[in-house]
């Protein structure tokens, strides 16, 4: 079986209210990149793929005019692909929606969220309150974007759990100036540990029950990644692979928290204009339980300069550069 988590930018605007895919020459939301150039670049990314569960992070916006179930139809239907279910959870307010494509001959899917308004941890799409510090008060956080909860069946009768996450960006759009930059990021980076925390004691709680789990998606946090880091002593990375209790496992992570100064695997690339050069960084995981780490796992960063299939592959390679900023992360599992 194969999974994969896969963060395209912007594919909301790729589609209209009604859902239908918006193949022309008019700009996409991506820079100088047509809604025909990353429509297609897309299929060709998700027919190369041919998971059979991807996790779509950054997916088609759900509110009281759009869908994300029609506008993901429409791009199934388009480019012929075999994933035609569609798993969606708690919708947000970003226009950057968390669904998984499923290929319904291989698995079963459903949207199982966990917990509940006066539980520990609530449920995702509830406010958790969370003492980050040492001043005795509690810290009110709430997700931008719910992680998705997802029950799994195979067809062989493997139960599974997949968790999708985005967790926020640290980023400080929109600050001017150093002391408004350098508040923004802390306050950011705040809240971003606050949500890992939390995507943490779920874990910690399907653990204990003795589920497998899987937990994917973009966590918008490496070790090393900026200089906050050192104020909180570890990255969301670290507090959600385990940090010291049962761990989840991903190579890439492991191999980052190893050596931050050597070469490491990145996942995702941007254009830094104030430099006029690209910036890489590993921000998508996939991350499994250790009772899975038994069924022959196999991870591939989907990398157009880095792998070498997808290098040697001029249409892909193409292709997976038009698609998104972030490139698609794979697992093949025998489940």
């Amino acid at each position: 079986m194969r999974l994969a988590t896969y963060n395209v930018e912007w594919f909301d605007a790729l589609f209209d209210d009604k859902g239908r895919l918006k193949a022309d020459n008019a700009w996409s939301a991506r820079h100088n990149v047509t809604r025909q150039q990353q429509a297609e670049a897309l299929g060709i990314v998700f027919t190369a793929l041919d998971a059979d569960a991807i996790l779509l992070i950054e997916a088609p916006d759900t509110n009281t005019r759009r869908s994300t179930v029609r506008a993901l139809t429409s791009f199934v239907e388009a480019y012929d692909l075999r994933t035609r279910g569609i798993v969606t959870g708690f919708a947000n307010d970003t226009q950057q929606e968390i669904a998984l494509l499923y290929d319904p001959y291989v698995l079963s899917a459903r949207h199982d969220p966990q917990g509940g308004q006066d539980s520990a941890p609530p449920r995702f799409d509830h406010v958790y309150e969370i003492d980050l510090d040492i001043d005795a008060t509690k810290d009110r956080v709430r997700f931008s974007k719910p992680p998705l909860e997802v029950a799994v069946e195979t067809v062989s009768g493997r139960s599974l759990r997949i968790i999708g996450a985005h967790l926020k960006s640290k980023a400080p759009h929109g600050a001017r100036g150093h002391d408004e930059i350098m508040q923004m990021s802390i306050a950011n980076r705040r809240k971003q540990l606050a949500q890992a925390i939390w995507l943490r004691r779920r874990i910690e709680v399907h653990l204990a029950a003795g589920d497998s789990l899987i937990v994917m998606g973009d966590l918008n946090d490496g070790p090393g990644l900026d200089q906050y880091e050192n104020l909180f002593g570890r990255s969301s990375v670290e507090i959600v692979a385990g940090d010291g209790g049962p761990p989840l496992f991903d190579p890439h992570a492991s191999r980052a928290l190893a050596s931050r100064i050597s070469a490491q695997p990145t996942t995702a690339r941007f254009y830094l204009p104030s430099e006029k050069r690209y910036l890489q960084a590993l921000l998508d995981y996939v991350m499994v339980s250790e009772d899975l780490r038994a069924h022959s796992p196999k991870w591939r960063i989907w990398h157009p300069f880095d792998d070498p299939v997808c290098w040697s592959t001029p249409e892909l390679r193409e292709a997976l550069l038009a698609a998104s900023d972030h490139f698609p992360v794979t697992l093949d599992i025998d489940l």
